[in-house]
């Protein structure tokens, strides 16, 4: 797929094409953190004590049901929601994503805190309506204190500047959904926003490292050809050597022999950001099918689920919707919102000027995604 840069015409075949992926990396990424719920805190032994020498090969309940997502999921879908109403805004002369991504996540915030959506705030748009985001399913403490008052952490003074929790990576891959912006672009909204709760340079620049795999991705690169280029954009940042290191250990790891829970453990446990790349790219590098890589970057004592949502993300973003396992796809919950707001997401992305304008715009566009919040 050649991305059009500039206002260059999509063409029905690109615009199916990038469709299909927003939904994979969408989709993949919540089947991911699904498979990883209710094993997150448990560690390989465990796993295997459970469910067989194999560990987890289906969903297991997790919060009452099986096929339940995480905060992986929920703070991803938030990030689209910004990266939306930053386009829509576009038209009245603003124009500061990392704003509107902070708005969204502070959205986010609020479904942790509140009983449910507050119909006298019409500004929140249609995806903060959706009671079953209303759920607490493990936020991460930097997520929550950096999101818990309205100042917004910037790279020059971040909040939790301590902190490289992989709470950056898991609700990254939207970025590099922005098939239009150069990659160093999408690279520096990764680092802009990630710094909004954690200001480690490791947590910032492995959830610039991640957007911008997913947009060499969705440009038509294969993986092994992303991680090369993110690590070429890595180099010229000051603090890259943790996040460096980490993604060479798994192109490293590809080459050890045939890949196990082991190997996958080698990497790491997932609960910082580098690790939770590292492991998410192995897996979804040695992948035979979207199936046995998910399975792989879920079963391993560490955060299974984070680690499955990034690699889910990233086969996702590869292979498409289509190749994703329809058994897991039928049963994921929230499979409607994740689906309805990929496809507003594409929509936006190859057809905006048709939706909104400086003069003239769709009505329930700007109902969906006002541009006053």
């Amino acid at each position: 797929m050649t991305a059009p840069v500039g206002g260059a015409l999509w063409g029905r075949g690109d615009q199916q094409d990038f469709r299909s992926r927003v939904r994979g990396c969408l989709l993949g990424g919540a089947i991911g953190d699904a498979l990883g719920a209710g094993v997150e805190f448990d560690s390989l032994e465990a796993i295997r004590a459970a469910h067989g020498p194999d560990g987890v090969t289906d969903y297991v309940p997790a919060y009452g049901r099986r096929g339940a997502v995480t905060d992986d999921t929920q703070m991803t879908l938030f990030t689209v929601d910004g990266l939306i109403r930053a386009h829509v805004r576009r038209d009245t002369g603003a124009w500061h994503p990392p704003t509107d991504v902070h708005a969204a996540h502070r959205r986010w915030y609020r479904t942790q805190s509140e009983w449910g959506p507050d119909e006298r705030r019409p500004g929140d748009g249609w995806l903060a309506r959706e009671e079953w985001l209303y759920s607490q399913r493990a936020p991460g403490r930097a997520c929550l204190g950096g999101l818990a008052d309205e100042r917004m952490g910037t790279v020059e003074k971040p909040k939790n500047p301590d902190s490289k929790g992989c709470g950056t990576v898991m609700r990254s891959a939207p970025f590099g959904l922005l098939v239009g912006w150069e990659p160093q672009l999408v690279f520096q909204l990764g680092v802009e926003c990630a710094a909004q709760t954690h200001g480690h340079p490791t947590g910032m620049l492995a959830a610039g490292a991640f957007a911008a795999i997913v947009h060499a991705l969705v440009r038509g690169d294969d993986l092994d050809a992303a991680v090369q280029k993110a690590l070429a954009q890595l180099a010229t940042r000051p603090g890259h050597e943790e996040t460096t290191e980490a993604l060479r250990q798994a192109l490293g790891a590809v080459r050890q022999g045939l890949p196990t829970p082991e190997r996958v453990a080698s990497l790491g446990e997932g609960w910082t950001a580098e690790e939770s790349l590292a492991i998410g790219v192995y897996c979804a590098l040695v992948a035979q099918d979207i199936r046995h890589g998910l399975l792989l970057a879920v079963n391993h004592g560490g955060d299974s689920d984070s680690t499955g949502s990034v690699c889910g993300n990233l086969l996702g973003a590869l292979h498409g919707e289509t190749a994703l396992p329809p058994a897991w796809l039928a049963e994921l919950e929230g499979r409607a919102t994740i689906l309805e707001l990929a496809d507003d997401f594409a929509m936006e992305m190859t057809q905006g000027p048709a939706l909104h304008g400086p003069g003239d715009s769709a009505r329930i566009w700007l109902e969906r995604y006002p541009r006053g919040a």
